[in-house]
């Protein structure tokens, strides 16, 4: 079959897409960038790339009309908190006039449970495009997930670094709002398992797990599975915005996904009761065995996707391919050359800066730039990376970006999604047995220059150090 994956870069469309192949299925994926896009060498035969902005009609015609069924996965909660809700009605009506006009038979759209009264921004948002995707002309399957628990998932992320940094929690009165957690393997199989299913043709479903929980027990449930004693304090006076900014500064979130997360948390997300399961025979994970799945796959450096590298965790709005060509007029650089006496290990230390190897030189003072990022609203450092030794375009690293990483031509280019006045790049590139290593920056205004030139001597510190450390 012939299948149109939208979100083919997402968190969900990356795993989704990998189980397709293997079923057999041609996938026709939509990206906006095919500069980040990257994929396995086996799966290439068995795919197609369209770059598609389903925000801009005039791209849709690439769209091809030979298709059996697709999957609508595409969301805007991690970007403006004000407009993201008119963003996706854009998408999805721009989707419905492109796919009716097509062979596609089925379309499998993965929502929030939305069966409470009083919604929040996000979930009507979801209970919206639901609403505008059945006007199609083809047979609506729609999936509807509270919180997701796998691998590099926003909700596991979010939980892990509570726990992990936070022995005793005063929380917000939200943590005795009940949900129904799923493991992200059960998602993938229901999304695969409704495929051209016509009994779920034009049907609605919620799926969860076995299990409903308030997040305070989700909390201590995933403690007592690391082997962690930890304490919660539930107080009354915690606001929505000061419930964010809490969440905003102890985990890695962003601030706009922190205000849609907390107003989503405030709501009870329990399933309908359904057949679905006995229609499909899956029998879903309990939240204890998904966090122990998840952490099996990190142990294992399997994360196949996560939300971290989705362009809206960061700042970046602009296509990768556009950023790609490092400019030089009016920039400030740091260019500094050292000979490299074995390529291949300078490559591999090269591939694993960040995340949990550092910066090869005064990580405590990328801890403070961090700080100071978030007190300002950046991403910080708490991103990380998604794996300890692949690095993809598109991929998160701390807070940088990877808009390139060419192991063939022994080049690394990141973006800098810190809040800095300017622009920042750096490169890494080894040519003839020496390592070229370039900061550059753009700087906007006079408060620009005066930012570099203020910082000078820590950049003489570190990049020297780095560099150094590198090829040693």
């Amino acid at each position: 079959m012939r299948i149109l994956l939208t979100g083919a870069t997402g968190y969900i469309g990356k795993r989704l897409l990998t189980v397709l192949v293997s079923k057999g299925h041609h996938v026709i994926c939509c990206v906006r960038d095919k500069t980040r896009f990257s994929v396995r060498e086996s799966l290439r035969p068995h795919i197609d790339i369209i770059e598609v902005d389903f925000l801009k009609e005039e791209t849709l015609n690439k769209v091809p009309e030979d298709i059996d069924a697709a999957y609508y996965l595409i969301h805007s909660m991690s970007g403006s908190q004000k407009a993201f809700d008119k963003l996706e009605a854009i998408s999805a009506s721009n989707f419905v006039s492109r796919i009716n006009k097509t062979q596609v038979k089925q379309v499998i759209y993965l929502s929030g449970i939305v069966n409470e009264k009083n919604l929040s921004k996000h979930l009507q948002s979801r209970k919206q495009v639901e609403y505008i995707l059945k006007k199609g002309t083809y047979n609506l399957t729609t999936l509807r997930a509270g919180i997701i628990v796998g691998s590099g998932s926003a909700s596991f992320e979010i939980i892990r670094d509570l726990v992990e940094k936070l022995p005793i929690m005063v929380t917000p009165k939200w943590l005795n709002t009940k949900s129904q957690p799923i493991a992200i393997r059960d998602v993938i199989n229901f999304l695969t398992g409704v495929l051209l299913n016509k009994q779920t043709y034009k049907h609605s479903y919620d799926i969860g797990g076995p299990d409903i929980l308030t997040y305070k027990q989700m909390l201590l449930l995933f403690a007592k599975v690391r082997g962690l004693k930890r304490r919660i304090i539930i107080v009354p006076v915690m606001t929505p915005k000061l419930s964010s900014y809490w969440l905003y500064f102890v985990t890695a979130t962003s601030y706009h996904l922190a205000v849609n997360l907390v107003n989503s948390m405030k709501i009870e997300v329990i399933c309908t009761p359904n057949n679905l399961s006995e229609i499909l025979g899956i029998n879903p994970l309990s939240y204890e065995d998904a966090i122990k799945n998840a952490f099996n796959k990190i142990e294992q450096n399997e994360i196949a996707s996560s939300w971290k590298d989705a362009l809206a965790s960061g700042v970046l709005d602009a296509d990768l391919s556009d950023l790609i060509k490092v400019p030089s007029h009016g920039c400030l650089t740091d260019s500094r050359v050292a000979d490299v006496s074995d390529v291949d290990k300078t490559i591999e230390k090269i591939w694993g800066i960040g995340g949990e190897h550092g910066w090869y030189k005064g990580n405590w003072l990328w801890e403070i730039r961090g700080f100071i990022d978030k007190l300002f609203g950046g991403v910080g450092l708490r991103r990380g990376r998604t794996s300890n030794d692949k690095l993809v375009p598109g991929d998160a690293l701390d807070f940088w970006r990877v808009l390139l990483a060419d192991k063939k031509n022994n080049r690394l280019l990141l973006y800098a999604e810190m809040k800095l006045p300017g622009e920042a790049w750096l490169e890494f590139k080894i040519s003839e047995n020496k390592l070229y290593q370039t900061a550059t920056f753009r700087p906007k205004g006079l408060f620009g220059r005066i930012y570099w030139y203020s910082i000078l001597p820590l950049h003489n510190y570190i990049f020297n150090g780095m560099i150094k450390n590198i090829v040693s």
